[in-house]
């Protein structure tokens, strides 16, 4: 159309559409189009679509968008969400499932399972899961991230972030859960059976706050499934979408991205799409 507007005082509309194969009556339709209500409507709906879309950062599909829309009164359902992300070209950020080999390993005769894949709490405070997770930075190398869930609003109640995965990077992750834990006595907390996790210091300061420490068998992550999917969930929306350059930088993102966002904004399917702030602030308040 524009092409044929700026050229119109040299050629007449007549002679540039026959030349284009272009019809007269096509043309001075568009020219004259008033968008109807219903095309207005849809291109406000596709507007809040890609809007919700761009301000969670790429990180969320229809179901989602859709459970976000019904908040903010847009009533939709996830199907018209669907049709309009694939006009718009637009899906989340997504990465191959990870496939494991398969390993019938066993907990120590000195150490218990004592979750035993039983990812069900009945509050808050009851059940914690922890597992510590590598994340690159180029001006450092390799840094580690120590997370700590509570398996009731899979909210990460505690972290540590260092350059070197040492046993103090383990317990400083739990100290930082136990803040505002009101008793830590009797709580269950699940690792794997790491270094870090078996070592002396760690295991000294669950004795000293009372809480049963439990283990995954060697070589079985689904005993840790919760903790080692917020960390693949991390990954793929934050740390695999960015390249850090130093050490306070990675550490600053980690911030924005688990207190703010994860903790905050972030919908858990697990949750009926609430958040995990949302789920606490309920049980807190029953």
């Amino acid at each position: 159309m524009s092409f044929i507007q700026a050229n119109a005082s040299k050629y007449t509309i007549k002679q540039l559409c026959s030349a284009l194969k272009f019809p007269r009556s096509t043309y001075y339709a568009a020219l004259n189009h008033v968008p109807s209500k219903r095309e207005q409507e849809y291109a406000e709906f596709s507007n809040a679509v890609f809007s919700v879309y761009t301000e969670f950062k790429k990180r969320y599909g229809a179901i989602k968008i859709q459970r976000e829309l019904n908040d903010r009164n847009i009533t939709c359902s996830v199907k018209r969400v669907q049709r309009h992300m694939k006009k718009l070209d637009i899906k989340s950020i997504v990465v191959k499932k990870y496939q494991y080999q398969k390993n019938q390993g066993s907990v120590p005769d000195d150490k218990e399972n004592i979750l035993n894949r039983d990812f069900v709490a009945d509050t808050v405070f009851k059940k914690l899961v922890t597992d510590i997770t590598y994340i690159h930075v180029v001006n450092e190398g390799w840094t580690y991230l120590a997370s700590v869930m509570d398996l009731y609003d899979r909210k990460i109640i505690g972290w540590s972030y260092s350059k070197n995965i040492t046993a103090e990077l383990a317990t400083q992750a739990v100290k930082n859960a136990c803040i505002n834990i009101p008793d830590t006595n009797g709580i269950i907390l699940h690792s794997d059976l790491g270094s870090q996790y078996t070592s002396d210091e760690f295991e000294k300061y669950l004795q000293e706050q009372g809480m049963h420490h439990s283990f995954s068998r060697k070589g079985n992550p689904y005993d840790n499934a919760c903790i080692e999917s917020f960390h693949s969930v991390l990954k793929k929306e934050e740390i695999y979408t960015t390249t850090y350059h130093t050490f306070e930088e990675a550490k600053n993102a980690l911030f924005e991205y688990i207190e703010s966002f994860y903790n905050r904004k972030r919908r858990h399917s697990a949750l009926d799409y609430k958040t995990p702030q949302q789920v606490e602030d309920e049980a807190l308040a029953a």
